[in-house]
């Protein structure tokens, strides 16, 4: 779990305005939540930045996106809303059974409203990820995990992606099973 999160043992207190008013700390209150309930694994290739799992338990941000970006002099962690983002996605699919397209939408508003909450400029944080989106896209995916959720690949229809998906998945298996063999063998042979 990221260690930059604003209260991690810290008791609810009552704000002094309704419950309904937009509100920077219970959005951060709500975002260091979902930070307790989820694994971050950042270590393997994954299209459009981050994924999940299928069961939603794991967070996968992409092993080349950098972990923090520079506004105003200042470094920004982004692993928190990326998180904030594929979390609020998956739920709504899942639970609500939306669209993939659906989903993002409303995740990135979520997105969107944690990184100005935190008074970073959307328009920077955007044209970060932005960048990296397009090199991470045309990347030979050399690793990826083997219960990443492809849904929202099938729901935008990318089957190029699906087939690459699929052949760096097919290699994963391979090198597992070449990996586990040769173990085996070391195992068994007289030292």
């Amino acid at each position: 779990m990221p260690t930059n999160s604003c209260h991690p043992i810290a008791p609810h207190r009552k704000l002094r305005r309704p419950d309904w008013y937009v509100s920077c700390l219970m959005l951060d209150r709500a975002l260091d939540a979902i930070l307790r309930r989820v694994k971050l694994h950042r270590g393997y290739d994954i299209p459009y930045l981050a994924g999940y799992s299928r069961d939603g338990k794991t967070i996968y941000i992409d092993r080349h996106l950098p972990q923090t970006f520079t506004y105003r002099g200042k470094k920004v962690a982004v692993d928190r809303y990326l998180i904030l983002h594929e979390s609020v996605e998956k739920t709504l699919i899942d639970q609500l059974g939306l669209h993939y397209l659906h989903a993002h939408q409303i995740a990135t508003r979520a997105e969107e409203a944690a990184v100005r909450a935190d008074r970073i400029s959307w328009r920077a944080y955007d044209h970060f990820m932005q960048q990296y989106v397009k090199k991470v896209g045309s990347e030979e995916l050399k690793r990826v995990p083997r219960n990443l959720d492809l849904t929202p690949y099938r729901d935008e229809h990318d089957r190029d992606l699906l087939m690459r998906l699929q052949a760096a998945e097919d290699t994963n298996k391979a090198s597992h099973t070449m990996n586990h063999r040769r173990r085996n063998a070391e195992a068994k042979s007289p030292r």
